[in-house]
């Protein structure tokens, strides 16, 4: 999963990066084309439990990239945002965006000339981005009927004229394309245009210091009513507290956020976040020789399960051994302990594979 962090100048990205991927990129750099990507392991205590309970030759968690640097937006002198030359081509090779938008004062870093208005903020950005869709779809319609009305378009310019004129409504009445219902066939169709307001958003409200703990100071409330209205996942974090925090050993990180009244870092929430934006859950393979974390989209059934580990597991499916999360977690012991316990069912293609569950394939090829 790629995940891009974006946001206007000196909202606390870099920081957020940081605490994320446990870097140390130079704060000071504002300005700075250089694009930071870093891949890390996905924070999951069942994959943990799993590791200790089978001991395993080898480890393999998820993992999931983040992305900063690389999606540009810089302030102009009338008040008006304008996007890198770069913004959009980094943006559209992103799954999910993490919108920084700063919520805090600061003596050093001084506020923008409008001042601090996170939802101002918020909606400006999220409408520039619909507004580049708008435009993307108007000029491909124009090169559709022309090819129409030129009668050399083709069966699958035609479908997608329909897809694309329906998007277009949409976009025209100021709601973005990720709100569209659209058909696997609409989908495909439209796929390589990369929607920048089709993608998931967690919009983020870096607070300062003094709010840090996870009650809601008034200057985000704003910020989060508009999260609700939109239908977007919602955080508030201070990006300097939690860049401090990735740096700690997990004990000291563990008594630093109770101090500071916090639930868990903010990598651990984000990446939920991020994770039910887009509509994924976990699965696990186990054994002696590995324990190994499997991504996909929530829904997916147990052949497409099993093509995520291996086109051939798919090709001679014959049954998935299935132990649901909360029954391998009842068990002392791996795989064969739970099944000795009675643990394990047996499933057929259809089975939709759920958040936690411990699959293995049957399979004949």
């Amino acid at each position: 999963m790629k995940v891009g962090i974006i946001g206007l100048p000196q909202t606390g990205k870099t920081s957020l990066y940081n605490a994320l991927t446990r870097s140390q990129v130079d704060l000071n750099k504002y300005g700075s084309t250089e694009v930071n990507v870093s891949v890390i392991p996905v924070p999951d205590p069942r994959f943990d439990h799993a590791v200790a309970m089978c001991e395993p030759k080898k480890i393999t968690p998820a993992v999931i990239e983040f992305t900063e640097g690389g999606a540009r937006i810089e302030r102009e002198e009338r008040q008006a945002d304008k996007f890198g030359a770069d913004f959009f081509v980094s943006v559209r090779n992103s799954e999910a965006l993490v919108f920084v938008i700063r919520a805090f004062d600061d003596s050093v870093i001084p506020a923008p000339p409008e001042g601090i208005n996170p939802r101002r903020e918020a909606e400006k950005v999220l409408e520039e981005l619909l507004l580049a869709d708008l435009m993307a779809v108007e000029g491909r319609l124009e090169r559709l009927e022309k090819a129409r009305s030129q009668k050399r378009q083709s069966p699958a310019e035609a479908a997608e004229q329909q897809v694309i004129a329906k998007i277009k409504e949409h976009l025209d009445t100021f709601q973005p394309v990720r709100t569209l219902a659209l058909t696997e066939d609409e989908k495909r169709s439209v796929r390589s245009f990369a929607f920048v307001s089709g993608k998931p958003v967690i919009l983020v409200a870096n607070v300062g210091e003094d709010d840090a703990a996870e009650t809601l100071p008034e200057i985000a409330k704003p910020l989060a009513e508009y999260a609700a209205e939109q239908g977007v996942p919602f955080i508030s974090l201070c990006a300097k507290v939690e860049m401090e925090i990735a740096q700690m050993e997990p004990e000291e990180e563990k008594e630093f956020l109770e101090a500071m009244g916090l639930s868990a870092a903010a990598r651990d929430r984000l990446i939920r976040a991020a994770y039910a934006a887009l509509g994924l859950v976990s699965f696990f393979t186990v054994g002696e020789d590995e324990v190994r974390a499997w991504t996909i989209t929530r829904g997916t059934n147990a052949v497409g399960a099993a093509e995520k580990i291996h086109s051939d597991l798919a090709r001679g499916f014959i049954r998935a051994e299935v132990i649901g999360w909360d029954e391998f977690q009842s068990v002392q012991g791996c795989w064969d302990a739970a099944k000795d316990a009675g643990k394990m069912h047996l499933e057929t293609k259809e089975y939709p594979v759920k958040d936690g569950d411990i699959v293995h394939i049957r399979f004949k090829v």
